[in-house]
């Protein structure tokens, strides 16, 4: 009876520590998470997303997406990049400067000097923070993922493996709805030897009745439905393809800086 208690005891608080550190913790830490703003700027961050995006949650979260994609960029760390922005009165003192520096993937340091030399023979330069790492080579985002992204997310679709790409900022880097209905309807037509399954169940096939519909899919002939008939989307289908298309990572923030490109060219 004694050893019984003891184990009771011992088992519930492992339970309780365990309920510390997986539910209270991050509570505390996140739970009260509230708008930020763009950084040097006072543009409000995250926009809360439309209707149709938040019932394609939901659909995203039915179909086990989650299971093969992540929604979090990882990042390595930053560097700095000098961009020579007027060559001044001296083009050719400052053209031959830049022959002898590396200005690119420098540290705070290293830019300051690189910059000071350049303006030190009259030529002005801007230095532009990037961010690193496999996430940022393959294209999935311009930053890491912060707490912020997922404000407005219930229940957060973090996903752990990533047998497709990430999605955080599909939305920045996939503008076209009708490319991801058929990429859904039918991976391999978009993407050759895709491991991702169909997703036909969201969309219907019927015959044309008169013109075809705006929201038929235009597929590839291997791809496509008999000789009159159209594919449409279902309402859950178009909801799914508004839910990716408002995921985007791809404003600077306090916690997760970068020069964004828009910027750097006015």
């Amino acid at each position: 009876m004694k050893n019984g208690f003891s184990v009771f005891c011992v088992a519930l608080a492992a339970l309780g520590l365990s309920w510390i550190g997986l539910v209270l913790g991050p509570v505390l830490q996140l739970g009260h998470e509230s708008l930020t703003t763009v950084l040097n700027s006072t543009d409000p961050y995250p926009i809360q997303p439309a209707g149709a995006a938040t019932l394609g949650l939901q659909v995203y979260k039915a179909n086990g997406c989650a299971a093969c994609h992540t929604e979090q960029v990882q990042q390595d760390g930053v560097v700095c990049n000098v961009v020579l922005s007027a060559p001044g009165l001296h083009p050719d003192d400052v053209s031959n400067l830049l022959s002898q520096l590396d200005l690119n993937g420098l540290t705070d340091q290293e830019a300051s000097i690189a910059a000071a030399k350049i303006a030190a023979v009259g030529g002005k330069t801007e230095i532009r923070v990037a961010s690193t790492g496999g996430d940022m080579n393959r294209g999935w985002g311009l930053r890491r993922s912060v707490s912020a992204d997922y404000l407005y997310d219930q229940p957060v679709q973090l996903g752990s493996v990533r047998i497709g790409p990430d999605l955080a900022d599909i939305g920045t880097r996939q503008t076209d709805a009708k490319a991801i209905l058929a990429h859904l309807y039918a991976p391999q037509s978009c993407t050759a030897g895709s491991l991702m399954p169909s997703f036909k169940f969201l969309f219907v096939t019927r015959k044309v009745q008169g013109s075809p519909s705006p929201d038929a899919l235009a597929l590839p002939q291997a791809f496509a439905p008999p000789d009159g008939f159209e594919i449409v989307p279902t309402q859950d289908a178009k909801n799914l393809v508004a839910y990716l298309m408002n995921l985007h990572v791809n404003v600077p923030l306090y916690e997760a800086p970068f020069t964004p490109s828009v910027a750097a060219n006015k």
